[in-house]
């Protein structure tokens, strides 16, 4: 699924967000570095799941010289399922409580650097967080949330015990760019 958020003004010209949406299994590059990641902390990785990818898009122009410019970048977003211990329901509730008071204030300053939060329908669409919260994830981490259609939302909550569980496919290497632009 693609998502283009509309055009945003910032300094020197405009960018544009576009979002890619898996899930996807890890290319190799993302399995190494959940590799590390779980092993600096303690934990073995049991799967890795490609969430989605954030491609930016700016046109401007050059302060210097008057010549207009296009570029961009894209960001991919993975989840590393260590054997993390799962939270009990008691030990859950802060952290979901603590996200229930920072949602509304998140989702605008996630506009303001990256284009409107999405709706369908009236209704935002949820935050996702990366490292869930039944796993100890940080509630209210910028780098730990970000807009999820819900229903792909949906499919990220149902595939993830299956990463944790290290079932396939989140166990095994995928493709270098699983979709394509179009």
């Amino acid at each position: 699924m693609k998502k283009e958020l509309p055009w945003l003004t910032v300094p020197g010209g405009r960018m544009r967000t576009t979002l890619f949406y898996g899930p996807w299994q890890c290319r190799r590059e993302f399995m190494n570095q959940c590799q590390m990641q779980c092993a600096s902390e303690g934990y073995v990785l049991k799967g890795c799941m490609w969430l989605a990818d954030l491609k930016f898009d700016w046109e401007g122009s050059l302060i210097l010289l008057p010549v207009d410019v296009e570029a961009g970048s894209r960001y991919g977003i993975w989840h590393c399922c260590c054997n993390y211990p799962k939270l009990t329901p008691a030990q859950k509730k802060p952290l979901r409580d603590a996200w229930d008071r920072v949602r509304e204030s998140f989702r605008r300053d996630w506009s303001k650097r990256f284009g409107e939060w999405p709706v369908d329908d009236g209704m935002s669409w949820p935050g996702h967080h990366i490292r869930d919260l039944q796993h100890g994830g940080n509630p209210t981490d910028p780098n730990n949330l970000f807009p999820a259609q819900p229903d792909v939302h949906g499919v990220f909550n149902e595939q993830y015990p299956a990463c944790y569980d290290g079932k396939a496919p989140w166990n095994a290497v995928g493709a270098d760019l699983p979709y394509t632009d179009n």
